[in-house]
């Protein structure tokens, strides 16, 4: 097992007050007993959210005695949008904002957080639930970029969208459900660029609400490109447009 999994209520007590970040946790439904409240106690006091699962979801996790408690750590901070957003802009910078829906190939999510890193993107914005792990796994396939990237972590990725679109930023989706193409629009900053799921894509409400809907120009018989290699594509494009 992964070195950020942990579990047991009395480790993950341990891991909470020494100020771990966490990426997930998972405690037992119906579980009872003072421990079991000392924990919630601590996650509450921490604003860590844990997810309630049946106990054959921890016992897939481990065979070890769980105690009906499992934890991954994070081995990077996670932000706020609504504090990262105001922060750029009172440093006189115009955000470059990634959003991925509902990314969940480990691989994909790395290799996209080296590019943006290296393309100079401000913030990665992901769903808390739902989404590739920031395990150890996607610091390696980003050679070590999500240490230098802010990951904002958000419960609701539409109200994160109207959030950026509020704040003057343009909110763009990358996806092949439009006739535009990438080059025929302009793409200044600030700008938040959109990715969705390797197989769903964007989820519906956030094509729907955002400000532009752009596609790659596709010439061959294959009907899609690899999600990372596609934000490669949009995000380049974002740079050439800016520089």
């Amino acid at each position: 097992m992964e070195k950020d999994f942990i579990f047991g209520i009395h480790p993950i007590i341990e891991a909470i007050e020494a100020g771990k970040v966490f990426d997930k946790v998972f405690l037992q439904n119906g579980l009872l007993g003072d421990n079991i409240r000392e924990l919630k106690i601590k996650l509450g006091e921490a604003g860590i959210k844990a997810k309630y699962v049946p106990v054959e979801k921890l016992n897939r996790l481990t065979r070890k005695n769980h105690q009906g408690v499992c934890a991954f750590l994070s081995p990077v901070q996670f932000y706020k949008l609504e504090d990262v957003i105001p922060e750029l802009f009172e440093k006189g910078k115009m955000p470059f904002i990634l959003m991925l829906d509902h990314l969940t190939d480990v691989r994909n999510f790395g290799a996209i957080c080296r590019t943006a890193e290296i393309v100079g993107v401000d913030a990665i914005v992901i769903p808390d639930e739902g989404s590739a792990p920031v395990n150890s796994d996607s610091i390696k396939t980003s050679a070590g970029a999500l240490f230098n990237v802010k990951i904002c972590k958000e419960k609701n990725l539409l109200k994160a969208l109207e959030f950026l679109k509020l704040s003057g930023i343009k909110t763009v989706c990358a996806t092949e459900k439009t006739d535009k193409s990438i080059y025929e629009e302009k793409l200044a900053l600030p700008i938040a660029i959109v990715l969705g799921n390797e197989e769903k894509g964007i989820s519906r409400d956030i094509l729907k609400n955002a400000d532009e809907k752009l596609k790659l120009p596709m010439y061959g018989k294959t009907d899609s490109l690899n999600v990372s290699v596609a934000c490669g594509v949009f995000l380049y494009e974002v740079v050439r447009q800016n520089i």
